[in-house]
């Protein structure tokens, strides 16, 4: 078995060094480098093909041994460290004692590869909260999206707030990040029909054909869409409602969007 690390000091440069990438947006796109917490989240990781340089791993607290992990990631350097130090570094509490420091991907549009002649796929157009760019990317996940794209974005993707709260599915999404701009021209190339989340000009979502190669796009619950998607809508989609708002949390409208595109497809 190869040679095990072992690290009891917070002062380690090491452990300075992944809490620094925990704590900065500045830090992450510096190195390309970011953090994963959890068992299933670094499973994900693998899974959706990105490079792991180190596991650490809290015989204190994980019911993972670093055998197991050396022999699931032979290529990684594998690091035994102290209680005290895992929670120097871990972002959450109940995380199982094993984190993982890995390199990013690019997002770029040019990346995405659609296997499907009619793709479905959601827009989100500069969400800010991550909790909320997370549950997209879960909806997406668990709806067999094609892709997710980010218009605009505001927030860096491997904020370990999104890796949280999408449980590890932008790992294993397709995900591509440009300008309204950008996507808009990417979707008309690719001659994908644009829906819009809107509250003017709308149709009911039940009442429209979501079948065909399709992107639903949604806007931040404070301002809505911007006007340039507006004026690019091949249609636009209202989700009726029956109280005093007009409105929904952007990840809960996204998904009764998503979901019934995908009942209209019978997939």
């Amino acid at each position: 078995m190869k040679e095990v690390k072992s690290i009891s000091s917070i002062q380690n440069p090491l452990i300075k060094k992944i809490a620094q990438l925990q704590e900065k947006s500045r830090e992450r796109k510096k190195t390309g480098l970011f953090v994963i917490e959890g068992n299933r989240e670094i499973d994900l990781a693998q899974k959706g093909g990105y490079p792991i340089a180190q596991l650490l791993i809290s015989p204190e607290i994980s019911n993972f041994s670093v055998e197991d992990f050396i022999k699931r990631f032979p290529d990684s350097e594998c690091i035994e460290i102290t209680r005290t130090v895992y929670q120097k570094m871990a972002y959450r509490e109940s995380t199982e004692g094993v984190l993982a420091v890995a390199q990013n991907r690019s997002q770029a549009l040019e990346t995405i590869d659609f296997t499907s002649d009619n793709p479905l796929i959601l827009v989100a157009e500069a969400p800010e909260k991550p909790g909320n760019i997370g549950a997209l990317m879960r909806t997406a996940d668990a709806a067999g999206l094609d892709a997710v794209l980010i218009a605009n974005p505001k927030t860096d993707l491997y904020n370990p707030n999104i890796i949280r709260s999408s449980v590890g599915t932008i790992f294993t999404l397709q995900i591509g990040l440009g300008s309204t701009e950008e996507i808009i021209s990417f979707l008309k190339r690719r001659k994908i029909s644009i829906r819009c989340a809107a509250l003017s000009a709308s149709k009911s979502y039940v009442d429209a054909n979501l079948g065909g190669a399709l992107a639903l796009v949604v806007g931040t619950e404070s301002m809505g869409l911007s006007d340039e998607w507006l004026e690019n809508s091949d249609e636009n989609l209202i989700i009726p409602m029956q109280g005093e708002i007009d409105s929904m949390n952007v990840s809960v409208s996204a998904a009764i969007l998503i979901f019934e595109a995908v009942r209209q497809r019978g997939i």
